[in-house]
C-alpha cells in the first residue's frame, strides 16, 4: 500500500515538472532577429526586433512560454509609418524596445536614414498601429519608462545613456536630457533599459560593439536619474570570457528583461552563430536564458553569464504554436508574415491576384546592386543547413531582363541564380556581386520557357541547382558562404533568399514565381 501511494507521488511530481516544462533549444528565434525586446500583457508575452532597410518593418511575435513564438505581423506596416528609401543594410530602423501601460501598447525605436526616434502606439499588437510620435532626443536604441509616480522618461543612447522626462502624448521633453550613466568602460554603450525592483532603478545597457566582444552590463541607483553605481560582477551577460571561447554562440548582447507569470526573470537577448572559420551568415538571432534576481541582489543570466544551444532549465509550461508552413503558395492576398521587401517597395512591381496562386515580379530598372527598392521579395535564411527551391515561367520577359533566386547579405554581396533574355534566347546564370568584384560563374542556355531553380546550404558553400520539370537537379556551381558573412560584407543583417526581377530597359516584362520551398536540411 505504501509502495503504491509512494509511485502515485512520484507520478504526480513528475507530472507536475513536465507541465512546468523543461528545457528548451536556443536560438528561440532563429535567423535575422536582432536586438529583441520583450513586455507582457495578459496571458501573453510579446517580442520586437529591429529590421533595418527591410519592409515591413519591426517584426512582432507573441508567446506563451517565452519559447514558442508566433509571427502576428509588423508594427510598421504602412511606408506613412517608416520611410526607407535609398538606403543599405546599414540604414533603417535600428533596436526597438516594446512597452505596455494600462491597456496600451508602445513601441520605441530609431529611423537612423529619417528623423530619429520615435514611437508608436496600439491596444491591438496585432492590428494597426499609429502613425509615428517624434522625440527631440538623439540616439540609437531608445526606450520608454513608466514610473509608479505618474512621470515618463525616455531613455536613449547618444554620448552615454541620455534620460529626460517626456510627454507621452506629444513626444516633447519635459526636462533637459541628461547623461546618467557612461557604462563600464566598453565601447558603444548603448541599448539602455530601465526596471524598477526593490526601491533601485536599474539601469542594463550593452557594450563592446554588436560583434565578438559584446556584453551586458547593469547599474543601479535610488533615483531615475542617478546617480548610478555600477554591478561589481558586471558584465552579467557575455561570451567573450575563457569559459566560452569555444562555445558555438558567440556575441551575445543587448538584452531585455521580463518577469514571468509565475514570478520567475527572464532575459531575451541577441547573438549569432558563427558556422565556417568563424564567420556567421544567418545575422544576429535571439536567444533567452533564466535570471536569478533575488531581493536587493543583482540580477544572475544562467548561473554564469553564459548560455547554451540546449538549455536544461525549468521553463514555463510550454505551449506549442502553429508551424509555418514550408511550402508558400502564393494563394493569398498578401505574402505571408515570413516575407519582406527592400526599402518600400513599389507596389505595382508585385501581384498575387493576376496569375492565381503565382507571385507576378515585374521587371524594374533598379537591380539588386542599387541602394534602393528592387524588384525583390525574400524571406530570412534560419539554418546553416537548408534548401531552397522555386520555379518561374520566364515566358515574359523581353530582352536585357532577368528574374530568379538570390541568397542576398546587401546591395553589394549576394549570390543570384537566374533567367536573362540574350539575343531572343533564354540563358540560366550564376553570378556573384561581391563589392566591386561582380562576375557571371557559368551560363547554359535554356531549352524550356519554365525552370526549377534550387539553392542547397552547408556550413561552408551555397550549392546552385536547376531542373525542367523538378525531379532531376543539374547543378551550376557552388559559392562560398563566408563571403556573404557579417565578417566580410559587414552590415547588421543576415541572408535572404530572394525572389527578384529586373531589367536593363524600363520596359522588362514580368516572371511569374508558382511557389517558394524552404526546408531546414536537420535540426538545430
Amino acid at each position: 500500500m505504501k509502495r503504491t501511494f509512494f509511485c502515485c507521488l512520484f507520478l504526480l511530481l513528475f507530472s507536475s515538472l513536465q507541465s512546468t516544462g523543461q528545457g528548451y533549444k536556443n536560438p528561440v528565434l532563429p535567423g535575422f532577429y536582432p536586438d529583441p525586446s520583450v513586455c507582457r500583457a495578459g496571458e501573453y508575452y510579446y517580442l520586437v526586433n529591429s529590421s533595418f532597410q527591410y519592409f515591413p518593418a519591426v517584426p512582432i511575435h507573441r508567446s506563451k512560454d517565452l519559447i514558442n513564438w508566433e509571427s502576428i505581423g509588423y508594427v510598421l506596416s504602412r511606408p506613412s509609418q517608416v520611410k526607407l528609401e535609398k538606403i543599405n543594410s546599414s540604414g533603417g530602423i535600428y533596436a526597438p524596445s516594446i512597452r505596455y501601460h494600462k491597456g496600451r501598447f508602445y513601441m520605441i525605436t530609431t529611423n537612423v536614414s529619417d528623423k530619429g526616434n520615435f514611437y508608436v502606439y496600439t491596444d491591438d499588437p496585432a492590428g494597426e498601429w499609429s502613425e509615428p510620435i517624434w522625440v527631440d532626443q538623439g540616439g540609437i536604441d531608445p526606450d520608454i519608462f513608466f514610473n509608479e509616480d505618474g512621470k515618463v522618461y525616455f531613455v536613449s543612447a547618444d554620448r552615454g545613456l541620455v534620460l529626460c522626462e517626456m510627454d507621452i502624448k506629444t513626444g516633447k521633453r519635459l526636462t533637459e536630457s541628461k547623461v546618467i550613466w557612461n557604462g563600464t568602460g566598453g565601447r558603444y554603450p548603448e541599448g539602455p533599459h530601465i526596471y524598477k525592483k526593490d526601491g533601485y532603478y536599474y539601469l542594463m545597457i550593452a557594450e563592446g560593439g554588436t560583434e565578438y566582444g559584446h556584453k551586458v552590463t547593469i547599474a543601479r541607483s535610488r533615483s531615475v536619474d542617478g546617480p548610478f553605481e555600477s554591478n561589481p560582477a558586471n558584465p552579467i551577460l557575455t561570451h567573450i570570457n575563457k569559459i566560452a571561447a569555444s562555445n558555438p554562440i558567440q556575441g551575445t548582447g543587448h538584452a531585455d528583461l521580463i518577469q514571468a507569470h509565475d514570478g520567475s526573470w527572464w532575459t531575451v537577448f541577441l547573438g549569432f552563430r558563427p558556422q565556417s572559420y568563424l564567420h556567421h551568415v544567418l545575422g544576429r538571432e535571439t536567444f533567452l536564458a533564466p535570471v536569478s534576481w533575488q531581493e536587493n541582489l543583482w540580477p544572475v543570466v544562467n548561473g554564469n553569464g553564459t548560455v547554451s544551444l540546449n538549455m536544461d532549465v525549468r521553463t514555463l509550461p510550454q505551449v506549442k504554436v502553429p508551424e509555418q508552413p514550408s511550402k508558400e503558395n502564393f494563394d493569398s492576398p498578401r505574402p505571408g508574415n515570413e516575407w519582406n521587401y527592400i526599402c518600400n517597395p513599389t507596389s505595382a512591381n508585385y501581384s498575387l491576384q493576376e496569375r492565381k496562386g503565382h507571385l507576378r515580379l515585374k521587371t524594374s530598372m533598379i537591380s539588386l546592386n542599387d541602394k534602393d527598392s528592387p524588384t525583390f521579395l525574400g524571406r530570412r535564411q534560419q539554418h546553416s543547413l537548408f534548401s531552397a527551391k522555386t520555379v518561374v515561367d520566364f515566358s515574359k520577359l523581353r530582352e536585357g531582363a532577368k528574374a530568379g533566386i538570390t541568397s542576398y547579405m546587401m546591395n553589394d554581396y549576394h549570390y543570384d541564380l537566374y533567367v536573362t533574355i540574350r539575343n531572343k534566347k533564354p540563358v540560366l546564370c550564376l553570378a556573384y556581386t561581391l563589392g566591386s568584384l561582380k562576375q557571371v560563374v557559368k551560363e547554359v542556355s535554356l531549352a524550356e520557357k519554365e525552370v526549377y531553380l534550387k539553392i542547397e546550404g552547408t556550413n561552408d558553400h551555397y550549392h546552385f541547382f536547376y531542373s525542367y520539370q523538378g525531379q532531376k537537379f543539374d547543378k551550376m556551381g557552388s559559392l562560398d558562404v563566408r563571403f556573404l558573412s557579417s565578417e566580410t560584407a559587414g552590415g547588421f543583417t543576415g541572408v535572404y533568399l530572394g525572389l527578384f526581377a529586373e531589367s536593363r530597359y524600363k520596359s522588362g516584362g514580368y516572371a511569374d514565381f508558382d511557389w517558394f520551398d524552404y526546408v531546414p536540411q536537420t535540426a538545430e
